[in-house]
């Protein structure tokens, strides 16, 4: 059950790249790209399996066999968390034994918080129904979800915005069990700022629920490197290594190890490449890619990358790809 997704099969070489509109298009066919491999909303199709985004999927995997009510999931901003939720409800959506309701806005209300999760599982959710009723029709249909043998699984993404009231009204859902096992599991997905909230006196009673937690972590330098070689081969590429070992240290350090980030360097290193007619990101092309950024940079490599704009004509050029005209 809840066994990692298996990777994309990458395709044949004569595969033909697919046709993109726009200026962009340029720059996927120079490459041999199908599609953009570095794009910042969360694709499954792009799923790299860390080794802290294996171990969140263990826990996960534990956690719902076990039946537990509760279960935390957190990370800073840009380490995959709305990766991973997509990735667990498509797990689930596998699993016959599983119905999944995924809430991705959570600042409701605590009777929008009721509504929204009986749209979810289909139920009568009318705006007239007081908080009551709908507790009365979410009870009853997860009975029934429960006596067909399924288990249902509420994930809700961005859990730190959820106001006091509405995890307070969260919690007392979780309370609908039968005498051997709970109608309903929770997973909250969220940044640090959940653990202050859950700290608070209001969330105390919530946070004393949860069995299972796991915390995201940022790649390391040599799972970065093969964060970006899966990346460029699931979109396409087929050469060698497409960044230097050179680049993809600048990459590493410039982003914190954050996906995110590294996401956003990564795009501009290719238009930069593509802007210097090469096929290959090099140290220079990260330096003013991190240039280009609002990235925090440390003073040596600020100095670093300050000389080589200033001396390089090739980055020159890149800049000018940057801004819209290929050279």
């Amino acid at each position: 059950m809840l066994a990692p997704r298996p990777q994309p099969v990458a395709p044949p070489e004569a595969a033909a790249p697919r046709a993109t509109r726009g200026a962009y298009g340029m720059v996927l066919e120079h490459f041999g790209l199908r599609e953009a491999p570095f794009g910042l909303t969360p694709d499954t199709g792009f799923t790299y399996r860390a080794d802290t985004h294996i171990e969140a999927l263990a826990t996960l995997s534990v956690a719902l066999r076990a039946g537990e009510g509760f279960i935390k999931i957190t990370g800073e901003v840009g380490t995959g968390k709305t990766l991973l939720c997509r990735t667990l409800l498509a797990a689930l959506a596998a699993e016959p034994g599983f119905v999944s309701a995924y809430l991705p806005h959570p600042r409701l209300t605590p009777r929008e918080l009721l509504r929204a999760l009986a749209r979810e599982l289909s139920l009568r959710n009318d705006r007239r129904l007081a908080e009551t009723d709908l507790h009365g029709i979410l009870e009853a249909g997860l009975l029934a979800l429960a006596t067909q043998g399924r288990t249902v699984v509420l994930c809700i993404d961005e859990a730190q915005s959820m106001p006091p009231e509405t995890m307070e009204a969260l919690r007392l859902l979780s309370n609908l069990e039968t005498e051997k096992r709970k109608l309903l599991q929770i997973v909250l997905f969220g940044q640090p700022e959940l653990d202050l909230h859950l700290a608070t006196p209001l969330g105390r009673a919530l946070a004393s629920r949860i069995g299972f937690a796991a915390r995201l972590g940022t790649l390391g330098r040599r799972e970065l490197g093969e964060y970006l070689n899966h990346r460029m081969r699931m979109a396409g590429w087929r050469g060698p290594e497409a960044f230097s070992a050179p680049a993809r240290w600048a990459l590493w350090w410039a982003s914190g190890g954050l996906p995110r980030k590294a996401n956003i360097l990564a795009h501009k290193c290719l238009l930069l490449a593509y802007g210097g007619g090469g096929h290959r990101v090099r140290l220079h092309h990260a330096w003013v890619a991190l240039r280009d950024s609002e990235f925090a940079v440390h003073p040596s490599m600020d100095w670093r990358v300050r000389r080589r704009t200033e001396a390089s004509g090739a980055a020159s050029a890149a800049h000018a790809a940057l801004a819209g005209a290929p050279t």
